[in-house]
């Protein structure tokens, strides 16, 4: 098995199933010299992919400024370096501090991407989330804890759009947030409440938002608990016009 160059390797370990992980990042796994990773959040059988002889540090209980200098020694003494994130490096994941202070120290990083939970649950829940005539846009956010949200981002503004909103790191605050989104939201919209979504111990409840902070106390959900909250979960006929016999596009002439 070829070696591979010296670099730090930012993976997205997706939602927790093995089988969701990019056929990148088993690679990089199954290759790497030293794996970094956050033990709360990345499932162990993950790292049943890893090579055997590979450094395995735990990083749940770290800092920053104690976890960086370990990918720059590993990089500058010529090894592979897999620093290993739940789900999607683009989201919450805090990469953007250290690809600075990797890029500052001359490091050679990538980024490999990872499926979201979000992703991951709609496909559990057997739904589109953009589905034509009723919903044509899709939310992420948070509500404002620990990491403030900028006030122009604020909930209530962002569910005034009714869309299909992913509502993630906020279980904690499940009432407040129930709250804000009751202000544009019917209360028979539909949620999904995720728990860790592709884990041995997942837990998937659709109630209505009325009942999305009573659900979230009763089964005692607090990390790791992503909420959907759409039209697109109630049952709905639609039809795209992509496939629509009477669309014509560049590779197909209409049937009219």
């Amino acid at each position: 098995m070829l070696s591979l160059e010296p670099a730090v390797y930012i993976v997205g370990a997706g939602p927790g199933d093995p089988d969701l992980l990019t056929v990148k990042a088993q690679k990089l796994l199954a290759r790497a010299d030293v794996i970094l990773f956050a033990d709360s959040l990345i499932p162990e059988h993950i790292l049943d992919i890893c090579r055997q002889d590979a450094e395995m540090i735990k990083t749940a209980n770290k800092t920053l400024e104690e976890i960086l200098p370990m990918m720059v020694a590993g990089v500058r003494s010529q090894k592979s370096v897999v620093r290993l994130h739940s789900g999607d490096p683009s989201l919450y994941s805090a990469i953007h501090e250290q690809m600075q202070l990797l890029a500052e120290a001359n490091i050679p990083f990538e980024v490999i991407p990872g499926i979201s939970a979000f992703q991951a649950a709609a496909a559990k829940l057997k739904v589109e989330l953009t589905v034509p005539s009723l919903v044509q846009t899709i939310i992420l956010t948070r509500i404002s804890g620990r990491t403030e949200v900028p006030s122009r981002e604020e909930l209530a503004s962002l569910a005034a759009h009714q869309a299909s909103l992913c509502l993630y790191l906020s279980a904690r605050h499940i009432a407040d947030a129930q709250t804000k989104l009751l202000e544009h939201y019917p209360a028979q919209t539909q949620v999904a409440i995720c728990f860790r979504v592709g884990w041995p111990d997942e837990k998937i409840r659709v109630v209505s938002l009325a009942e999305m902070a009573a659900c979230t106390q009763e089964e005692q959900l607090l990390r790791t608990t992503l909420y959907i909250v759409s039209p697109a979960l109630s049952p709905t006929i639609s039809r795209s016009r992509l496939y629509h016999p009477q669309h014509n596009h560049l590779f197909r002439s209409s049937h009219c």
